[in-house]
């Protein structure tokens, strides 16, 4: 049976899960309704529905959730990560079934709002993870769960963003913590829920810190940098400043959002060199799990490259995942949007390599699928429109992944302002604030 479609949130995150249901997977599905704040970028997406040949579909304002939902059986939630808890309560309430991007919610209170309304609802969950998918991280927990390092001991990832990609996050409602919770939430989430999955383990206690030490007013001036402009629309560094945003030279950015303007007020290519950012640049942390295992994380939103490594330290070896997504960080990428693409990047490398004990290391082939982050976004799609099936990896992640994932990264912004520990009690679906916090 084709399921009926609402979706919240017409930003650019919309898209992937639209344009499924226009193409590949038109047949398991159709977009019955659209809400957001701003008509300009739901005419956007209508415009999209109709050239796929389809009949236009009713739009809503915030106001008029509860109706629109009425003619759907499940809702897609986009919105500002500050309202998922909002929404994806409002759905199960009503019996509806949610699909709702990373991260599920931004703190510890809109956890326990998402639990206590998915216990009372006929409704489900599906929080959308796609790095699970992707092929190079799949490998790492079938290697793992087939023991061939043993049992896991230690974790050590890190996450570096590059200039164009980390500073992206600075330009728009993600600087704001309020929004966002911060790129331990917004970001990490992906990076908490890949070894929460990878080890099957359930993490007990947070200890982190965090600075903004790149972006922002303060540190943009003791470098010597001064009047800065308030958003690249109009400044007289639009064309050749590299952290500069040309919003208007993507067609796509400028129909969702300058063109928007009018509406809502958004401003989606505000400066990065602001007084108003309120989240950290650079973070670093310590996980404890209830298997023993220890992480030791850390993400830079910075770098002159993009990409992770991730090293396993097991009982029977060892195993090492090293990606570069993007090897420089070309100087025109923000005045050009679609140079910041990383799909086929010149320079992009993935290795995986197995350390067994007393026995010679060997590189583990990757294999890659079409299509984005190596395959993986299509088999997210077709886990989330066609049934996950039979997944010995058990990649389609459910609420208590999602409440897992957020609440380290919140409670690693609790321990990064109060300089505490911060207990994760329930199997890491509570998290408990350290005394006098």
């Amino acid at each position: 049976m084709n399921r009926r479609y609402a979706f919240v949130g017409l930003g650019h995150r919309a898209q992937m899960y639209v344009d499924a249901l226009l193409g590949d997977w038109s047949d398991t599905g159709e977009i019955v309704a659209l809400c957001d704040t701003n008509r300009t970028r739901m005419e956007y997406y209508n415009d999209r529905i109709a050239a796929a040949g389809r009949d236009r579909v009713p739009t809503f304002g915030p106001d008029g959730f509860d109706e629109m939902i009425k003619d759907a059986d499940t809702v897609v939630v986009t919105t500002v990560d500050a309202t998922h808890a909002h929404y994806v309560c409002a759905a199960l309430d009503a019996g509806r079934d949610v699909v709702v991007e990373k991260p599920l919610t931004v703190d510890a209170a809109g956890c326990e709002a998402i639990a206590a309304a998915a216990e009372r609802s006929t409704g489900r969950i599906i929080v959308t993870f796609n790095y699970r998918y992707s092929p190079r991280n799949s490998a790492v927990r079938r290697l793992i769960a087939e023991g061939r390092i043993g049992e896991v001991t230690s974790v050590h990832f890190e996450w570096v963003l590059d200039t164009i990609h980390g500073a992206d996050y600075f330009r728009r409602w993600h600087r704001e913590k309020d929004s966002s919770g911060g790129l331990f939430v917004h970001k990490a989430t992906h990076h908490f829920d890949l070894v929460n999955w990878w080890l099957d383990a359930r993490p007990e206690l947070v200890f982190a810190q965090s600075e903004l030490r790149f972006y922002g007013g303060e540190n943009a001036r003791s470098r010597g940098v001064v009047e800065r402009p308030e958003r690249g629309q109009g400044s007289p560094g639009l064309g050749s400043d590299p952290f500069i945003l040309d919003i208007s030279a993507d067609e796509r950015l400028k129909r969702l959002y300058l063109d928007a303007e009018h509406e809502d007020g958004y401003v989606r290519d505000r400066d990065v060199f602001a007084d108003d950012i309120d989240i950290e640049d650079n973070m670093s942390m310590l996980v404890r799990y209830d298997n023993r295992a220890l992480l030791t994380y850390s993400l830079n939103a910075h770098a002159p490259w993009e990409g992770y490594r991730v090293s396993f330290n097991g009982t029977a070896g060892r195993l090492e995942l090293e990606v570069c997504e993007r090897s420089w960080t070309p100087p025109h990428a923000a005045i050009d949007p679609s140079a910041a693409s990383k799909e086929h990047a010149a320079g992009a490398w993935e290795k995986l390599v197995l350390h067994p004990h007393w026995s010679e290391a060997g590189e583990v082939p990757i294999e890659q699928g079409a299509g984005g982050h190596g395959g993986g976004d299509r088999l997210l799609l077709d886990d989330v429109f066609r049934g996950s099936g039979e997944d010995p990896l058990a990649r389609q992640a459910g609420y208590r992944d999602g409440i897992r994932s957020v609440l380290i990264g919140a409670a690693g912004n609790v321990s990064a302002r109060t300089g505490l520990p911060v207990v994760l009690t329930d199997a890491g679906t509570r998290l408990v604030p350290p005394a006098g916090s």
